[in-house]
């Protein structure tokens, strides 16, 4: 049934002679601000003109709103060896596009669908009002012509949907203004077609372009060889059972949804035994659509394919956009094998699928593909089908596809269950990016579910490749296959359901009992497929570590001041399974590795300091230990002194003095209580020796001489086990050359 309105055009007369055409396609039907009244679709015919038989076009010609189009000619088994080009204006910004190729393969109709007229693939361009034409036969001087009754077809979606109507902004008029005179306001910048000098033309094929970019490998074959029909597994008008599938049925927008006009399809659907395999495909057009805008592109194919190509109704069983929300499309149920008109030769077994949008150079979006997917796994599961397999199918038309394979009406090909609209007639749908995706779409349909890798496990610590916790964990995990497809996952404690999680899920948690375990986590695909990841070793501990040796304080060598005493912080700490770090808290911060079990400090002198350390282990637990020490600094004006001692003033010494002898025997003793101790000194190359006893034995000799001159320089230092009275005393050598010796007093620790 076509219901058509065809432009009628007047004429204007402009200044300097030249003359307008123009065609109104009728008042605005929007409401008032912010709200859009409901607008049916309509469907409108541009005869194209020309001379002799190798070219027909149309200048550029302002139109009615439109956002679909393509070029229909007399004769349903006609084709058109050569190229169609269009260009069309955008309706909001004025612009006029590039040359863009139409697909003049459209599979031909069988059946009730066949019609008395051919007609390309729709191309979706959006909002437009104005167009151009070229159809150029492929030699363009070819003497028998192109097929008569050449039109453009303009699609104008109308407003359907609730959400449609509610949609703000407001849309131009419907109005066409021809580009034929130069001083059009809205063409000025307007040509010819044959006119290549266009700024927006200069990179589009020029009219006499032998072959269509998009129909190169295809466009020849098609028209030198005719397919043809014979029998086939025939269809039937009896509605059958829905059989239930293996897997779930994804959201479907119904008919009604999507705002179909059921008065322009009114003949009753015709089913096939089963569906044996399901064919992708994509639309063409623009693919910088809103989502929002997908349910007009398909009352806009579904237009196209009724009252352009003489269908009975839209030709695709379900249509996906980049979005991927899936649309139904033939009518007849969703559940049931609906014959639809997608794939010539191959429709009596199979079901449809289209994206919309253009796939030859970019590839649909996840979300499509997932969609795809889903859909094409409930399809064919209603007959058990495994959408990675293949399967026998009867060719209902001798013909070729596009890679040159020949199939012979009634005889058996093979074909994967999921295939592409190429693999089963002589067209580049769905686009050379699209069609690598198959595997990818056979892949998630079928199951297992796809990358399933287990990402981290928070609530513990790795050592070696061993995991420790306190008991609760988290498994984390990424895949590749989209959580729509996939049922559900597990954690599994060895080997053991503990714990579920949604398909869309990408954690979960779980609290382990002490000991050793393993963790891993197990996917469900939609099929019951199940791929498990590796399993992890997780140890639940919760005895926290031990000091073994509590934090302690000794005084080591180095320059000593009162702010800054050289000490060494020494401790050992340990776990019952892996001892991760230990760290310092106070009186400053640092971090060591389980193994340390000293570090080089300073301390302030005559004030006691807290020192504060933590240990952690790789499951969480922790402990601290605390110790306070003093150092003091005991000047040598406090020792018990024999012998001739000199006393020297510096601002270099401790205090501002120290004491110097070069007397054979003199000594210096001090007595304190602490439990370590440091003789501080100034070095040069002067310096004599000196004995070093302690508690009355003598413990060292210590030479002072230094090639530099050094100052408060903690030289001989000595550590005991526990806090203890203590005498050490020092006595001058009288050393050959360098008898001098200079003490700058004694640090200990209390």
């Amino acid at each position: 049934m076509r219901s058509r309105t065809w432009l009628t055009l007047g004429a204007v007369v402009l200044g300097g002679g030249g003359f307008a055409t123009y065609a109104l396609a009728g008042p605005s039907a929007d409401g008032g601000a912010g709200v859009r009244a409901k607008r049916p679709v309509k469907v409108y015919d541009l005869t194209l003109k020309g001379t002799g038989g190798a070219r027909r076009e149309l200048p550029r010609t302002g139109t009615g709103r439109f956002s679909l189009l393509g070029v229909s000619w007399t004769g349903a088994a006609k084709k058109i060896d050569g190229t169609a080009q269009v260009r069309t204006r955008d309706s909001e910004s004025g612009e006029w596009s590039g040359w863009q190729d139409l697909e003049l393969d459209q599979d031909p109709a069988e059946g009730a669908d066949r019609g008395t007229r051919s007609a390309s693939e729709p191309l979706y361009v959006g909002p437009s009002d104005g167009v151009q034409v070229q159809v150029v036969a492929k030699d363009g001087t070819t003497t028998s012509g192109l097929p008569k009754g050449l039109e453009v077809n303009l699609v104008d979606p109308g407003v359907a949907t609730a959400a449609e109507t509610k949609a703000t902004g407001t849309e131009p008029a419907a109005f066409v203004a021809d580009a034929t005179d130069s001083a059009s306001p809205t063409d000025s910048a307007s040509a010819t077609p044959t006119d290549s000098a266009s700024p927006s033309d200069s990179a589009s094929a020029s009219p006499s372009d032998s072959t269509s970019p998009s129909d190169s490998a295809s466009a020849s074959a098609s028209a030198s060889q005719t397919p043809t029909a014979t029998a086939s597994p025939t269809a039937s008008a009896t509605t059958p059972s829905a059989p239930p599938s293996t897997v779930p049925e994804p959201p479907i927008v119904s008919r009604a949804g999507w705002g179909a006009d059921e008065s322009i399809s009114p003949d009753a659907p015709e089913y096939n035994a089963d569906v044996k395999a399901v064919f992708v495909h994509h639309t063409d057009g623009a693919n910088d659509y809103s989502c929002a805008d997908s349910a007009s592109i398909v009352r806009g194919i579904y237009a196209y394919h009724v009252q352009v190509s003489g269908w009975k109704d839209i030709g695709y069983n379900f249509l996906v956009d980049k979005c991927g929300t899936i649309f139904e499309g033939r009518k007849g149920g969703v559940d049931l094998p609906v014959l639809g008109a997608h794939t010539y030769g191959w429709n009596r077994e199979s079901a449809g699928i289209a994206v919309l949008g253009d796939y030859t150079s970019i590839g649909a979006t996840d979300a499509a593909l997932a969609s795809v997917a889903r859909i094409a796994a409930w399809k064919l599961g209603q007959y058990g089908a495994d959408p990675a397999g293949t399967v026998e199918l009867t060719a209902g038309a001798t013909q070729t596809n596009f890679f040159g394979t020949s199939f012979t009406a009634g005889s058996t090909y093979t074909f994967n269950r999921i295939s592409g609209h190429r693999d089963g007639y002589n067209t580049q749908c769905p686009g050379n990016s699209l069609y690598p995706q198959l595997p990818t779409i056979r892949a998630w349909a079928s199951g297992p579910v796809q990358g399933l890798k287990l990402t981290s496990l928070s609530g513990t610590g790795l050592s070696g490749s061993t995991y420790y916790t306190k008991g609760a964990v988290t498994a984390h995990w990424t895949t590749t296959t989209p959580g729509s497809l996939i049922s559900k996952f597990e954690l599994l404690v060895d080997g053991k359901t503990v714990a579920t999680a949604s398909g869309t899920a990408t954690s979960v948690g779980a609290t382990l009992a002490a000991g050793s375990h393993t963790v891993a986590v197990r996917a469900v695909h939609q099929s019951g497929k199940t791929t498990t990841t590796a399993a992890l070793t997780v140890v639940t501990d919760t005895t926290a570590p031990t000091f073994t040796t509590a934090p302690k304080l000794s005084l080591r060598t180095g320059t000593v001041t009162t702010a800054a005493v050289p000490v060494t912080l020494g401790w050992k700490a340990a776990d019952t399974q892996a001892l991760k770090s230990v760290s310092l808290l106070t009186p400053t911060t640092a971090a060591f590795g389980p193994t340390t079990t000293s570090s080089s400090r300073t301390a302030k002198s005559g004030s006691a300091t807290t020192w504060s350390m933590k240990a952690d282990d790789y499951a969480g637990n922790t402990r601290t230990s605390s110790a306070a020490f003093t150092p003091v600094i005991l000047q040598e004006t406090s020792a018990t002194k024999s012998g001739t001692w000199t006393a020297r003033s510096s601002t270099n010494y401790l205090g501002g003095t120290s004491y110097s002898s070069a007397s054979k025997g003199a000594s210096l003793s001090w007595t304190f209580t602490g439990r370590s101790a440091s003789w501080v000194v100034s070095r040069a190359t002067t310096s004599g020796q000196a004995y070093v006893y302690v508690d009355g034995v003598k413990v060292a000799t210590v030479d002072l001489k230094s090639s530099t001159t050094q100052y408060r320089q903690a030289i001989w230092t000595r550590t005991w086990s526990s806090s203890a009275k203590h005498t050490v005393k020092i006595v001058v050598v009288g050393t050959s050359g360098r008898p001098t010796i200079t003490t700058d007093g004694l640090v200990y620790l209390k």
